[in-house]
């Protein structure tokens, strides 16, 4: 696999993820004796042996999918392999947290299932579900999967076993690509520009989906790849999951454009004869989301709302910090505006049957966000910082004892800091953190007061041999950035870090922790390098957005002393825009036209996208007329040459 493209998610995209490891020029340890030990007193602390979840988890299998390899478009790559999934199972090895090992063999359970009559899942083909609501006339599908390969065989599949349907709709609950990404599997998107197919989507999806891996996009991409263990081996001692589903699917990754957009809770559609109420959840998981409910059918759709695990109000691979308390009130609303629901089903894990049930998981869902924000609070009003509510441990019983409010993807260690960052920003308010030394200078700096690079290593192995593997990276890291040549320090970092990612209960520390070690151990590897820029997500960008992304692109520091004003006209809508660099900044503004550019063009949005997406150049565009440009041309090679084209996969363990 070469390159993909993440979300908003992420999926991210979302992350878009992948399955498969090149191989590894420096093998991974066996759990010591210490991880072994807490391992298995962990699991002793829980009752893992409870089979509800198991029950629900397998409720309804009808079939599950002839064809384990799945095939990407266009060769070269796999869209999907089951199989790799396999060694998940009987007891957990000491290379693995027993309740993230539950969590995972859970997540293994895959097939078409029956949630009940009218309503199919299809579950464990990739991160998230795809819905599949019978209506009068065809198939309505809520969440088309990550890529249109496991869309259209997911699909196939269903409509050999549960008889032939047109889609006659698609829902997509929220703006990450693990739920709109398979779209183009499952529709033409003639059918939906025509209104044959109705597409359904929360206000602000649009702007949701592309926005959130635009401007900060490199960033989170290079970052998903440790929160998601893209590069690690699926086995006992890599990768074993996500907590919140396996991985997602690779291949292709489209979106189409909806013509039909829900505002307010409360609004009731009729959807292909199926009735549906809809209530808002914007700001809780995703910026654009919400849930609905089929009264017809008694049957309550969460999205991404309510899962099976802690979410992220934080999430590792960075976004904009989640709204605890909005979250918290948007699933409290469930309990009064549709208490008759007998069954809850959901974008990610298994459904809840039972009114009794689906009240007592909503309740705890809300109680576990609620608790999150005012925990967090509580302890910031009482003077502790950041860094301290990271060690935070109480937790309510009754939360700790629910499987689905445990970490397994969220954690209460990164998620109180969430919140606390949400409302207090990075500083913890004391003037010795205000002005930090270089990460490199520092590092130097406390080596050398540790007595030296030998001296810290020394100290790295006498804690690793004692299990005191958190204080063994936090003095360890000191020294890798102070001497990133020192072999010797990078083993023993990546030794510590591989312990605690097989201690850790949730799926994306762990895969964070043994990315790390990978890394310091081999360096990051090239073929694993993530793009946001699919060619439906570029050009769903909005122009204003295109432009402010060139302008982060800017190297500001080489363009300082130029000035520069660009007019743009677009040829298939007549918009306009005034482009100016002034003080290393390149402001951009709609309908604002410049008396005396330097230079002015003319073309169409799509001849913009072809040069964005490499399908053509410059001198191409001008050449076959699709590009008009008047004024000195010089001036956009002064400007462009500035314009950087980010590392994706700058360093994070090491300078």
């Amino acid at each position: 696999m070469n390159k993909i493209s993440y979300r908003r998610d992420a999926l991210a995209v979302a992350a878009a993820l992948v399955f498969a490891n090149a191989g590894a020029a420096s093998a991974p340890l066996p759990a010591s004796s210490h991880t072994a030990q807490a391992n298995k007193a962990f699991g002793a602390a829980l009752p893992l042996s409870d089979q509800q979840d198991f029950q629900d988890a397998r409720r309804g299998l009808i079939a599950t999918l002839p064809e384990r390899l799945i095939k990407a478009d266009g060769g070269g790559k796999n869209a999907w392999d089951g199989a790799r999934f396999d060694f998940i199972d009987g007891d957990a090895p000491d290379t693995v947290n027993p309740s993230l090992w539950r969590q995972e063999k859970l997540n293994n359970q895959h097939g078409l299932f029956k949630v009940m009559d009218g309503i199919y899942q299809v579950r464990g083909y990739d991160i998230s579900n795809m819905t599949l609501i019978a209506g009068k006339q065809g198939w309505i599908v809520v969440d088309p999967l990550t890529s249109v390969e496991m869309a259209r065989a997911t699909l196939e599949f269903a409509q050999q076993t549960l008889g032939r349907r047109p889609v006659t709709a698609v829902i997509y609950t929220h703006g990450h690509v693990d739920h709109f990404g398979g779209i183009r599997g499952i529709v033409e998107e003639a059918d939906v520009r025509s209104g044959k197919i109705r597409v359904i989507v929360p206000e602000g999806f649009m702007e949701s989906a592309v926005a959130e891996n635009v401007l900060a996009g490199n960033a989170m991409s290079r970052r998903a790849l440790y929160q998601f263990g893209i590069t690690l081996p699926w086995n006992r001692q890599g990768t074993v999951g996500t907590g919140l589903g396996k991985t997602g699917s690779t291949g292709n990754y489209s979106l189409i454009a909806p013509n039909e957009v829900v505002s307010q809770s409360g609004q009731e559609l009729t959807v292909d004869g199926v009735r549906m109420v809809f209530q808002m959840a914007n700001g809780s998981e995703a910026p654009s989301e919400f849930m609905f409910y089929l009264p017809d059918l008694k049957a309550l759709c969460f999205a991404e709302v309510l899962n099976q695990n802690m979410h992220n109000i934080y999430t590792l691979r960075g976004a904009k910090v989640r709204d605890a308390l909005g979250w918290s009130k948007y699933i409290n609303q469930l309990l009064d505006a549709f208490p008759d629901a007998e069954v809850g089903f959901r974008s990610h894990h298994w459904p809840v049957w039972g009114k009794d049930r689906v009240r007592g998981h909503i309740v705890n869902q809300r109680d576990m966000y609620r608790f999150l924000h005012d925990e967090a609070l509580r302890l910031a009003n009482s003077g502790m910082t950041m860094d301290d509510l990271a060690n935070a441990s109480y937790y309510p019983k009754a939360l700790r004892n629910d499987f689905s409010t445990r970490g397994y993807y969220g954690t209460l260690s990164h998620n109180l800091r969430g919140v606390y960052n949400f409302y207090l920003g990075f500083y913890d308010g004391n003037p010795a953190t205000l002005n930090p030394l270089p990460r490199v200078e520092s590092a130097r700096r406390y080596v050398a007061a540790l007595g030296g690079g030998a001296a810290v290593l020394a100290k790295m192995k006498d804690a690793h041999a004692k299990g005191e593997y958190r204080w063994a990276v936090e003095i360890g890291n000191y020294l890798v950035f102070a001497e990133p040549d020192n072999k010797a320090g990078r083993e023993q970092q990546a030794a510590s870090l591989e312990q605690l990612g097989y201690q850790a209960e949730s799926g994306i520390w762990r895969n964070a922790y043994l990315t790390a070690a990978q890394e310091l151990r081999n360096g990051a590897d090239k073929k694993f390098a993530l793009s946001t820029q699919s060619p439906d997500l570029v050009r769903a960008l909005p122009m204003e957005m295109l432009f402010d992304f060139l302008a982060v692109r800017l190297n500001h520091e080489k363009a300082d002393g130029l000035s520069v004003g660009i007019n743009v006209r677009f040829t298939d809508n007549g918009d306009r825009y005034a482009l100016e660099l002034s003080n290393s900044v390149l402001h951009n503004t709609k309908g604002r036209e410049l008396k005396q550019p330097d230079v002015s063009l003319e073309l169409a949005q799509a001849t913009l996208f072809k040069l964005l997406l490499k399908q053509a150049t410059l001198p191409q565009l001008m050449q076959s007329g699709e590009l008009k440009v008047a004024g000195d041309p010089k001036v956009l090679g002064a400007l462009f040459s500035n314009i950087e084209t980010f590392d994706p996969l700058f360093p994070i363990v090491t300078p």
